[in-house]
Formats: C-alpha cells, structure tokens, sequence
C-alpha cells in the first residue's frame, strides 16, 4: 500500500442542498467515527488533497467553481459523490437553476447512496476511494515508466 492510502487528503465541497450530508461528513470527524485515526486529513486547500467529497447538487452558479477545484488537486484524484442529490440531483433536479448531479460537471469514482448519506457509508465511500486512488497511482507509474526511457544516459 503507497503513502497516498496510508495518509489520503481530503476536500469537501458543498454543492448546493439542505446541508444533511454536511453535517454527516462532519460527524465523521467527531470522536464517535474519528477517521483522522486512520490517517485522513481534511484541508481547505485543492492543491493538497487526494479525495474531492462533494455534497450537494450542481447549480449554475457553482458549475465553475466545481471544475476549478477539480483542476487544481494534483493526479492522481478521486471524486465522492455523497448523497442523492450529488448523484443525481434529487428533488433539486427540477429548480430553474439546477445542472444536476456531480457527474454532470466532473468524473465521479464512488457514489455513496443516501438522504441523508450515514457516516459508515460515507467511511466506505472514503475506502473505496483509497483502493481507486492506489489503482491510479499504479497506472500513473506505468504510463510514465513506458513513456520515459532512458538510453546511454539520455532521456528520449
């Protein structure tokens, strides 16, 4: 297992919903599921993440907002979807404003069901996220091993 599973970043984002989910992503930080002891960290910062958690639908004004947090976290990354509204939009789906889910805007890994989303399920979302993230790890590696070799001291 890399450091990357060992010690995975994480970044929430609140789309737009009724905050359900946000206050069950922030209840896994509480002493009852504490997943900091597994080594995940929670920053406000992009560029520092592994595991985009995103909550909420997607509305016109955050369309762009979305897709400038996605490109700023480095390769490789993961996408959560928690809850229904992520993955589909839900009853929101229908308002003047609403795009739809996350998958609309950006790729999404892992989908966790739910209104509002359990903390265990969004713990196994976070698993499964981590055995994604090591797959593209590998996958990065072996891409940039096949495309840079070296001959008599050079690079091609």
């Amino acid at each position: 297992m890399s450091f990357l599973t060992k010690s995975p970043w994480i970044m929430h984002y609140d789309g737009s919903s009724c905050n359900g989910c946000d206050i069950e992503v922030l209840a896994c930080l509480t002493p009852m599921y504490d997943v900091e002891r597994f080594g995940i960290v929670n920053t406000g910062n992009p560029k520092h993440s592994d595991i985009l958690l995103i909550t909420g639908y997607v509305n016109t004004q955050n369309v762009d907002v979305i897709k400038n947090i996605y490109a700023k976290m480095p390769d490789p990354k993961v996408v959560v979807a928690i809850g229904i509204c992520a993955s589909t939009g839900n009853f929101f789906r229908e308002c003047y404003n609403a795009v739809g889910g996350i998958d609309t805007v950006i790729p999404v890994d892992v989908y966790v069901p739910g209104c509002a989303a359990r903390p265990e399920a969004i713990i196994d979302g976070v698993v499964q996220a981590l055995s994604i993230l090591e797959a593209k790890k590998k996958t990065n590696r072996k891409a940039g091993s096949a495309t840079a070799t070296i001959k008599d001291g050079k690079h091609d």
